[in-house]
């Protein structure tokens, strides 16, 4: 049996997981051999978590989560994070916009998901919270 995604959703976890692969990319690579502000720890430390909260952003919407659009939100807020230090620094100016266009693509999946913290605790068994 095959499962179709929502469209919207499917944007949204391309989105996300172009966001984490050059995130990762760029932090392993470019950063790291360009060094100085590249590499100052907060700058190298938020490139790491936007990956991460990309590919976990993604992982949510693809099992379906009735989580997924809280994580959604906050992935937004990482990735518009991650851009702003990105446009503070020469060479960035690629992964600032693909973090953008992740952030919007979050904001968008979280405002449509209308998931409250009441339904998704009728949708959600307590221990799993």
């Amino acid at each position: 049996m095959t499962h179709t995604t929502d469209p919207k959703m499917q944007a949204c976890i391309d989105t996300c997981t172009k966001c984490h692969q050059t995130c990762l990319h760029e932090a392993m690579n470019h950063c790291l051999e360009e060094g100085g502000e590249h590499v100052a720890p907060d700058h190298f430390r938020l490139m790491m978590n936007c990956a991460e909260m990309c590919q976990t952003s993604a992982n949510f919407m693809l099992s379906g989560s009735a989580l997924s659009t809280q994580v959604c939100r906050v992935c937004a807020e990482i990735c518009d994070a991650c851009a702003q230090s990105c446009e503070e620094i020469e060479g960035m100016e690629q992964c600032a916009r693909v973090c953008r266009e992740c952030a919007e693509s979050c904001r968008r999946m979280a405002g449509s998901g209308a998931t409250t913290t009441a339904n998704v605790q009728e949708r959600v068994p307590a221990e799993e919270l």
